[in-house]
């Protein structure tokens, strides 16, 4: 097993083989492709599916060091499912053939142990989104790589669980119900939940519009839609929607109130908006007003949350909110939010604004720091930090904790969490910057982090999760590898570093791909912009 980590500690000493791309036809950048880094992408992969395939096959999460697994997904093979489409873009034919074939043997109608915890929206990003992206890859670029029946099926699985996924809709208001319970005599049913999250709500629409689209039943549009309005027009906007176009984070079930005014771009409220711009990429059409919600939500995000810490004002974050005024913002942010830059900088390519993408490298540039200001070079769950602007002694402006004094003076940030969980969002961000831009230093930045992850992260018979970023080789080990491991850092690891495709994000108006939030492609409906 070891050979692996060898081989990719070896590429960090090794001149790049650059190769150019192809003369672009557009105004944009060129770009350069790193046959080195894919290989040691691809041969990280393939470790982390040995140790997956040999000890938690067909089941959810290789637990790397105790030689196990975990159903944290109600196990029907999160991993598997989130790993095809990764596995098709490195043309790992075997491991696409595996994964077919357990595809056609998922039972969705019974979950393990007890069928608790089935989350409508982690089963909607990774096995709807993962099956809906594997037909549409497979009838589109990936055409004749597995027999058109298998494909037929992995359609006739993505309706099957949606038809069990949409008892979660039927609610007084249509907002849905994210928390369901299988197994019962009478099929899966809620939990009585009173509220959802934004980003629970948010995060559905494209791939549920995406299976209405292909398989011509507009019904799972519409279940979705109806969630969505809330969220797009607040009934309560003296509670709901503190600044133009941010909102708060939970939402009453029965008739679609807000029930808070906290928010940002952290865990729990982040994926709505990134779906905003993704969707108005999808089908201008359809969803121009979500176009209009993004451009309000990022003008805000700039003027009310732009926060630069008081020891590194060269640095720019977004703070978090509990209602309107400076007094009300919480500086803090997180690995999870760090997906920011990337979804600010897709804005501006697809609106042709020069400022948003300025302004999102510069969240690149703030998340990028969080990886270099650490033992390992990875950057930490969480991190605070105190605002250059408001007072020092303001009650939302305290400064570092003692122990971390020193370490914020010379950073720029404090670690209030110092765990990483296999994170992909500060790679994604890279992703969008190199493609914005062409510019080979986030190629660089992205590779330095994915040689950080493997020598800190390489554990057992694939990688885990570790406690303390901050700490030689990342303090212990959690024994955790999930699902999104395969689906997003591998995936952008690997795009950033390799040469065009018609999937790859570019910096025209031509893309005919969007990546859901668990960076599985869907081909876009409507004209590509």
């Amino acid at each position: 097993m070891h050979r692996y980590t060898w081989a990719l500690a070896a590429l960090s000493s090794v001149s790049p083989a650059v190769v150019s791309a192809s003369p672009l036809t557009y105004r944009g950048p060129s770009y350069v492709t790193h046959q080195d880094r894919l290989d040691g992408v691809k041969e990280a992969f393939q470790r982390a599916w040995n140790g997956y395939y040999e000890y938690a096959f067909p089941n959810d999460s290789l637990k790397p060091i105790s030689k196990t697994y975990d159903n944290d997904r109600n196990g029907w093979g999160a991993s598997a499912v989130d790993a095809i489409s990764t596995a098709l873009i490195m043309e790992n034919q075997e491991v696409v053939d595996l994964i077919v074939d357990h595809i056609k043997t998922i039972n969705f109608n019974q979950t393990v142990e007890g069928g608790e915890g089935v989350s409508l929206f982690e089963t909607t990003i990774r096995y709807l989104g993962g099956l809906v992206s594997a037909y549409d890859f497979l009838t589109g670029p990936f055409e004749g790589t597995v027999d058109p029946d298998s494909v037929q099926t992995i359609l006739d699985q993505a309706v099957n669980l949606a038809e069990l996924l949409s008892v979660a809709f039927e609610t007084p208001s249509g907002v849905p119900n994210n928390n369901l319970v299988f197994n019962g005599p009478n099929g899966p049913v809620t939990d009585g939940s009173t509220t959802n999250g934004i980003a629970t709500i948010g995060t559905l629409i494209l791939e549920w519009t995406r299976l209405s689209d292909l398989t011509g039943d507009d019904k799972y549009a519409k279940l979705v839609r109806a969630g969505e309005e809330y969220l797009l027009n607040v009934k309560n906007p003296e509670v709901g929607e503190p600044y133009p176009g941010l909102i708060g984070t939970n939402v009453n079930i029965d008739d679609g109130t807000f029930a808070d005014s906290s928010g940002g771009w952290n865990g729990g409220t982040d994926s709505f908006y990134e779906y905003l711009i993704k969707m108005y990429i999808y089908d201008t059409e359809r969803f121009e007003v979500f176009k209009d919600r993004w451009i309000a939500a990022i003008d805000s995000s700039i003027t009310y949350l732009t926060s630069h810490p008081s020891t590194a004002p060269e640095l720019t974050f977004l703070a978090a909110y509990n209602g309107a005024g400076k007094d009300k913002l919480n500086f803090v942010s997180s690995n999870l939010a760090c997906f920011d830059g990337g979804n600010i900088i897709l804005g501006g390519l697809t609106l042709d604004n020069e400022d948003y993408i300025k302004f999102g490298l510069e969240l690149v540039e703030g998340c990028h720091a969080t990886y270099i200001g650490t033992v390992t070079g990875i950057g930490p769950e969480s991190f605070r930090w105190q605002d250059s602007e408001l007072p020092k002694n303001a009650s939302n402006n305290a400064g570092a904790p003692t122990a971390q004094a020193t370490f914020y003076e010379d950073k720029g940030y404090w670690i209030s969490s110092s765990a990483y969980v296999l994170r992909p969002e500060v790679i994604e961000s890279y992703y969008y910057a190199y493609r914005a831009t062409g510019d080979t230093k986030y190629q660089d930045w992205a590779w330095d982090a994915f040689l950080n992850i493997n020598k800190t992260c390489s554990a057992g018979v694939g990688f885990s999760a570790v406690t303390n970023v901050n700490a030689p080789n990342g303090g212990s080990f959690y024994d955790s590898q999930e699902s999104f491991w395969f689906a997003e850092v591998l995936k952008y690891s690997y795009l950033i570093q390799a040469g065009e495709a018609e999937y790859q994000i570019n910096a025209n108006h031509n893309n005919q791909w969007v990546f859901n939030t668990e960076a599985h492609p869907v081909k876009v409906a409507g004209t590509p912009i």
